[in-house]
């Protein structure tokens, strides 16, 4: 709900969808941009919380997963597998955490919220500065695995 929230406030402040900026803004800069096709946008995060974070978003903006078609779901489907391929080779097979963000099921559709994916390779660990201040340390810009994660072919 915390994104979801700040999603909302962004909105209102500047009347359009903050996943819809993040997408034409990433792809017109192309920096930590992994892949993309005609439905999705691949990326490595601006400010990621873990190395190599990344984030599977489509480019029609709807704020419920469940709604996306089959054809969405399909390439959802290629993207993801390419995406997962890249993270294989380049990293060597890490263990992830895998996290669908998607609106409540109980809401209608949302103008301010955009489903999206995110994956966290588990290649640090979380410890007392972070679970003390929140604030996490990432050694690894997102540029760089962005570039890591193109040159690693499969797409």
């Amino acid at each position: 709900m915390e994104e979801v929230d700040a999603s909302k406030r962004f909105y209102d402040l500047k009347e359009r969808c903050i996943f819809c900026d993040i997408i034409r803004e990433e792809s017109t800069a192309g920096v930590r941009l992994v892949m993309e096709t005609d439905r999705f946008t691949v990326l490595e995060p601006y400010a990621p919380r873990f190395p190599f974070e990344t984030w599977i978003l489509p480019k029609l903006h709807q704020s419920h997963f469940e709604d996306s078609d089959a054809p969405t779901f399909q390439n959802l489907a290629w993207v993801l597998r390419a995406t997962m391929r890249k993270i294989d080779r380049a990293l060597e097979r890490p263990a992830y955490n895998f996290i669908v963000h998607s609106a409540p099921v109980q809401d209608a559709p949302l103008p301010y919220y955009h489903w999206h994916l995110e994956i966290m390779p588990k290649l640090t660990k979380v410890a007392g500065f972070e679970w003390g201040t929140g604030f996490y340390i990432n050694p690894t810009p997102p540029e760089e695995s962005a570039r890591f994660l193109r040159e690693a072919g499969l797409g």
